[in-house]
């Protein structure tokens, strides 16, 4: 019996209950007993069963279409790209179109009407779209929690970023960095808020100067390349370079060349610092004028006093917060860890999908795992890590 073929009658029958029984159980509706419920899906399953779409929508008057709300420079960003296709293939095995939103999304009312469900994407505190797409009437699954002052979210899935850029600065410190700096995010979505929170809250707990400069939420590889260029300039005993923006390692990596600092290293010994979370701008103001103390001329993987261009013939190392085909396909391969955008798509749409079919509660919570992929930019390969 193929899919094509199979009824509710008969799956019916196979369950020993009525057909009203199995289409209740099947939508989360009527009252049925959770192990009747649970019998009737699991025996669904078992025969194939596809719930005809077009009928299911006349029964319920769904549209048959679930909204996809992205930040505004997603467009060019190839870890939407990514989370968007595998979201729109999750959906569709539920049946559902997906419907991507403008970067303004749309009065609640009116895409409410167009709509089942929403997907919103990395919601910023700050994007006047978000408030009306939480309070549409349908329910919402955020990807990353909603900081701002609107009704949460129907549910959520969400990655551990402190987790993702703690084990980023171990890894720089354990091969060798005495004076990390992270190139953080700007703005005020959960992922970046989180990142600048843990660059901080990194330093104090381990006595380890960190630099912290915030760039834009996608910034260019032109822009990371001038941040960086900056940052050392600063601080030339920065060793270690962590850049947040998907895309933006290319930049760091040829601030790094302009300034004769080579990327990587050819040993993984270790070593730490001493001092606490500061910015690029304090830094500038707390160095001796001779380059002595913690982090002056000879500090970091491989020595070499620094001029004050940034430039000193020192290793740095480079890594990012975002995997892609950037950091993948950048001379040398850049470590980065690899939120796997395309899965995390299908998790957003599997909630979404779960909470309208009556298959999982509202306020449902999910995590999403990352993978740390070492690479050459920080020295020797290792097995990768992840949580």
């Amino acid at each position: 019996m193929t899919s094509r073929t199979v009824t509710l009658l008969d799956v019916a029958r196979a369950a020993g209950v009525s057909k009203s029984t199995v289409s209740d159980a099947l939508q989360g509706s009527g009252r049925v007993a959770e192990a009747t419920r649970d019998r009737v899906r699991a025996v669904a399953e078992e025969l194939g069963y596809r719930p005809n779409s077009a009928a299911r929508r006349l029964r319920r008057a769904s549209t048959g279409a679930v909204g996809l709300h992205l930040p505004a420079t997603a467009t060019r960003l190839d870890y939407y790209m990514n989370l968007a296709f595998g979201a729109v293939e999750r959906a569709q095995e539920d049946g559902l179109d997906m419907m991507l939103l403008g970067p303004s999304g749309a009065a609640g009312g009116r895409i409410a009407s167009r709509v089942d469900g929403l997907l919103v994407i990395d919601p910023e505190s700050g994007d006047s779209a978000v408030p009306g797409l939480l309070d549409a009437g349908v329910p919402v699954v955020t990807g990353e929690r909603y900081l701002g002052p609107a009704g949460g979210p129907s549910g959520a899935v969400v990655c551990d970023n402190a987790a993702s850029l703690t084990a980023l600065l171990d890894h720089v410190t354990e091969r060798g960095a005495r004076r990390p700096a992270v190139l953080a995010p700007s703005g005020s979505s959960a992922w970046a808020t989180a990142l600048r929170a843990t660059a901080g809250s990194w330093g104090r707990a381990r006595g380890v100067p960190v630099t912290l400069r915030t760039v834009p939420f996608a910034a260019t590889p032109a822009e990371a390349e001038a941040a960086t260029r900056e940052l050392l300039a600063a601080d030339p005993a920065v060793d270690a370079v962590i850049c947040a923006p998907d895309g933006s390692a290319p930049g760091v990596l040829r601030a790094a060349a302009a300034l004769g600092r080579p990327v990587g290293r050819s040993d993984g010994s270790g070593g730490s610092g001493e001092g606490a979370v500061h910015t690029a701008d304090e830094s500038r103001g707390s160095r001796s004028g001779n380059g002595s103390g913690h982090g002056g001329e000879g500090a970091g993987p491989g020595g070499g006093g620094a001029t004050a261009d940034g430039s000193s013939g020192a290793p740095l190392l480079v890594a990012s917060c975002v995997d892609g085909t950037a950091t993948r396909g950048a001379e040398p391969p850049v470590t980065a860890v690899d939120l796997r955008p395309a899965a995390y798509g299908r998790a957003c749409a599997a909630l979404l999908c779960d909470i309208l079919a009556g298959r999982t509660a509202p306020d449902t919570v999910r995590g999403h795992a990352w993978s740390l992929e070492i690479r050459a930019s920080t020295g020797p390969s290792a097995a990768p890590a992840g949580p």
